[in-house]
């Protein structure tokens, strides 16, 4: 049988020669996996461009969310501002949590290429009708009008999978995390530079014009036109979904077929729910992503609250400078040290290791903060730069496990559940933030965790539940199957 697998030159041909459907995109995308063993640099930039296009718009109003919420006159107080605006960067995520499984079920039904197009849409539509918000309910609103229809993250991790090699999978979900990792680190530098323009660029934006009347509105307009190109760029985007009918004697799923299942087998549905290999890293992906969303909120409303509350006293240049100087750093840390790394230490070693590490750092903010100029700015920009690199190397960690834990018919559906329980967890992140932060800003003369300190306390207290639930028998791990270890 091996011996059938190889031409007169000794090389292994795949399996599934001439078994290709030849008007099925799944089995095109299969083929040219086949054909071309090299680093795919054209499909690599596809994934990059999506992700950073759709998830810019979850972090662009960090910067200026403060002050958006502060000019709408909502906040009794000035430290009650912080708990406004995390319900605004909740109300996201609340709409995402409500429609990410069945966006999962839509990718896996209708294809990927189209929940991505329909993600787009909804950027371009939303994201600028936020920007445009006269009012606390309308920003609300906008934004979780935006997450409901904003289902294409969990589609876009099955395509990230399904359309490299094996060997290149790690790089290609190392890609996802990266993009969304950078577009958590552009988003909050777009909103800090351009955020309020009459008043930084006079020159180029006179008085009485559009900005003017909508000063937060010059970010989100950059994004959706950012958001219109690529969804004119998924014109080429290819379809990795099988869409041949199951014969008696082969099935619809490529990938199944060169692993020997049967099409019977692939109908007989797995109930991913007891799936405990892909439940177990869903669950403590979820509560790493709590930890980054609160953190994210916390971290720029910290930014720049006065000295007085124990924040930077920070402009939305400021913010800017530091998050875009981390998000170029973690760029080439995905890009030129990830892959290596993970394959050295496998991914669930390598986030134990990122988790131990993160706690201590994260404690370190507060006190960096009593430095003087120069050394703060450097120190925080330093930290800030780790901080994002070992979340992104433990969020990447966890998106290899659940998409090995399931085949390619389930995968969209897995990564809805995913980004389900995700979007739970990150909703309640910057409410809980901000909650956390004004709390902490009105006890900053206590004698135990005084002011910030109890914020970041707070957080690592989440940080190291996730840590502890990394191990076994919790975090279990999908076992090879007797083909696969065959492969």
């Amino acid at each position: 049988m091996a011996a059938d697998n190889n031409d007169k030159n000794g090389s292994r041909q795949p399996l599934l020669k001439n078994r290709y459907h030849e008007n099925c995109p799944g089995c095109k995308v299969d083929q040219d996996k086949e054909m071309h063993r090299g680093l795919p640099v054209k499909q690599l930039l596809n994934v990059w461009m999506v992700t950073l296009c759709t998830a810019l718009p979850v972090s662009c109003l960090f910067p200026f969310l403060y002050f958006m919420v502060r000019d709408f006159g909502v906040a009794k107080t000035e430290a009650d501002v912080s708990s406004y605006a995390g319900y605004v960067g909740s109300s996201f995520m609340f709409g995402r949590a409500l429609t990410s499984i069945p966006w999962g079920m839509f990718a896996d039904r209708y294809g990927r290429k189209n929940a991505i197009v329909i993600g787009l849409v909804a950027v371009i539509v939303f994201n600028t009708l936020f920007g445009l918000s006269t009012s606390y309910w309308m920003a609300v609103s906008t934004r979780f009008l935006l997450g409901i229809l904003n289902g294409s993250l969990g589609p876009i991790k099955a395509y990230a999978t399904e359309l490299f090699r094996e060997e290149h999978q790690a790089l290609g979900l190392s890609t996802f995390s990266s993009a969304w990792g950078i577009a958590l680190v552009i988003g909050p530098a777009l909103g800090g530079y351009l955020a309020e323009p009459v008043e930084k660029y006079p020159h180029v934006f006179p008085k009485g014009s559009l900005f003017d009347k909508f000063p937060y509105f010059l970010p989100c307009f950059i994004i959706s036109v950012f958001a219109l190109a690529v969804l004119v760029a998924c014109i080429w985007l290819p379809e990795t979904l099988h869409n041949h009918n199951v014969g008696n004697e082969f099935t619809d799923d490529a990938e199944a077929l060169e692993k020997g299942i049967t099409g019977k087998t692939v109908q007989k549905t797995e109930n991913l729910l007891l799936n405990w290999p892909l439940m177990s890293s869903i669950i403590v992906y979820c509560i790493f992503s709590l930890h980054d969303m609160a953190y994210t909120e916390v971290f720029s409303l910290w930014a720049v609250s006065p000295l007085k509350l124990g924040g930077l006293n920070y402009s939305t240049d400021d913010v800017g400078n530091v998050l875009s100087i981390s998000g170029f750093s973690l760029l080439l840390y995905q890009i030129f040290l990830y892959p290596a790394v993970q394959k050295v230490c496998g991914p669930v070693r390598l986030t134990h290791i990122s988790a131990a590490i993160s706690i201590p750092l994260l404690q370190m903010y507060p006190f960096i903060a009593l430095l003087p100029g120069f050394a703060m700015n450097l120190l925080i920009t330093i930290a800030s730069v780790l901080k994002f690199c070992l979340s992104a190397t433990i969020i990447t960690g966890f998106f290899i496990l659940q998409n090995r834990a399931v085949e390619q018919h389930q995968r969209g559906a897995a990564n809805g559940i995913a980004m389900t329980g995700m979007s739970i967890s990150k909703a309640v992140g910057p409410a809980g933030g901000g909650a956390v932060l004004t709390w902490s800003q009105k006890r900053v003369n206590a004698s135990f965790l005084p002011g910030s300190h109890m914020a970041f306390f707070v957080l690592n207290l989440v940080e190291a539940l996730g840590a502890a639930m990394m191990f076994k028998p919790f975090l279990a791990e999908k076992e090879e199957t007797a083909s696969e270890q065959l492969e």
